[in-house]
């Protein structure tokens, strides 16, 4: 068991401690989940892509297309909640059950006060990062954001151009980096086991610091594959999302032992699941009474 140190608490599960190379690994089971249920996410998908055109045509005729960038921002902070439905896709793979899309909305109503929490929490960090991101243009700048034609010339070749970026790369990266850390195994662990979301979050953080070396890599990989996601003018959005949503459930399966969760966190429909099982191996299984009979 993991114990957070100076305090008495136990975590309720084990990390491990993972090879360097295995987010390849987990990129790779995260394909082959893809390819095994490509329907269910590309259904799942596409809405994301649609959306992202329609708050893009918002901002641009509105003048405020400059803020077609913290909305691209926004799903690098707000993925591994909005795909926390495909999480389900992978531990039905898993179990060999039946996937389907009623599946995927309904999973999340086991631990659902707790992974709203969550969403809240990112969020406010994403309000932050937009407010942050319009506050230091300010700073620097002394105006609104212009419209997105102009802010490349208005921006990146002025003389504030360099502290400008320089400052916002460093926030937007210590940012990012939280995220990251909080939400790198906790919300598949939230999906997966009735804890609470400062168990969660606090066993993300330990995870993240036990395997730091394969995490920077793999965090370095999501980056890699969700700004080819938004090169694409969000096409690929339907592709990435999924993709890395199965991975991080490999992620999450990988590097937490949920064999060492104690049996009151377990999900009511997989305790309801399990008890069935246990019921119908009693009704198979003869009784002593009745082997007696028969012998006799």
């Amino acid at each position: 068991m993991t114990t957070a140190p100076g305090t008495h608490y136990r975590l309720p599960v084990a990390i491990r401690t993972v090879d360097v190379d295995r987010s390849g690994a987990w990129l790779s089971a995260g394909w082959r989940d893809f390819l095994n249920t490509p329907k269910v996410s590309l259904i799942y998908g596409v809405p994301f892509v649609l959306a992202s055109f329609l708050l893009s045509y918002g901002f641009i005729s509105g003048g405020l297309g400059s803020l077609v960038l913290p909305l691209a921002g926004g799903f690098v902070l707000l993925g591994p909640i909005l795909v926390v439905g495909l999480y389900d896709v992978s531990r039905r793979l898993e179990r060999g059950a039946e996937v389907s899309i009623v599946h995927v909305f309904r999973v999340a109503r086991a631990n659902i006060g707790q992974i709203s929490a969550m969403g809240v929490v990112l969020l406010i960090i994403w309000f932050v990062w937009v407010e942050m991101a319009i506050f230091l243009f300010a700073i620097f700048f002394g105006q609104q954001p212009p419209p997105l034609d102009r802010f490349v010339a208005d921006v990146l070749f002025s003389l504030e151009a360099a502290p400008f970026l320089i400052v916002g790369t460093g926030l937007g990266a210590l940012i990012a980096g939280t995220i990251f850390a909080i939400t790198a195994v906790s919300i598949s662990l939230l999906l997966d086991r009735q804890v609470d979301v400062v168990t969660a979050i606090g066993t993300s953080i330990l995870a993240v610091r036990a395997n730091w070396q394969v995490m920077v890599g793999w965090a370095a990989m999501i980056l890699l594959i969700i700004a080819c996601g938004l090169a694409t003018f969000f096409l690929g959005l339907a592709l990435a999302l999924p993709l890395l949503a199965y991975a991080t459930w490999h992620c999450y399966r990988d590097i937490i032992d949920v064999d060492a969760v104690p049996s009151g966190t377990v999900p009511p429909e997989e305790t309801l699941s399990a008890e069935a099982l246990v019921a119908e191996a009693r009704a198979a299984t003869p009784s002593v009474s009745d082997t007696s009979e028969e012998k006799s």
